[in-house]
């Protein structure tokens, strides 16, 4: 998974990919490490989808202008429109975090 690094790389990503998902995520934050383990076999589960981190604290005006104000949470574009969140503060196993990328329209 890459590690969002400018605002203008989430712009590109956004835009330019047919399928992206951003996951908001801090080091600190527990909940985040809990399904750490899990993360490549959710990306090894869904190849059509590019899989981008972003660090809350790096970029809490981002969270702050897309409404994310829990971690970890999931934000889902196609061809830059946003077509699915999961976002809130509760902690989130991979068969949630399948569930909701199943949930996407494709």
């Amino acid at each position: 998974m890459e590690n969002l690094q400018t605002i203008e790389q989430f712009e590109k990503f956004k835009t330019d990919e047919e399928r992206v998902i951003f996951m908001f995520t801090a080091d600190w934050c527990g909940d985040c490490r809990f399904i750490d383990p899990a993360l490549p076999a959710i990306e090894a589960n869904y190849p059509e989808y590019t899989f981008v981190k972003i660090d809350r604290d790096q970029f809490i005006d981002l969270c702050g202008e897309l409404d994310v104000y829990g971690i970890p949470s999931f934000i889902a574009y196609n061809n830059g429109n946003e077509v699915g969140r999961f976002v809130s503060k509760d902690r989130k196993t991979q068969e949630e975090i399948e569930a909701f990328i199943d949930g996407l329209a494709k």
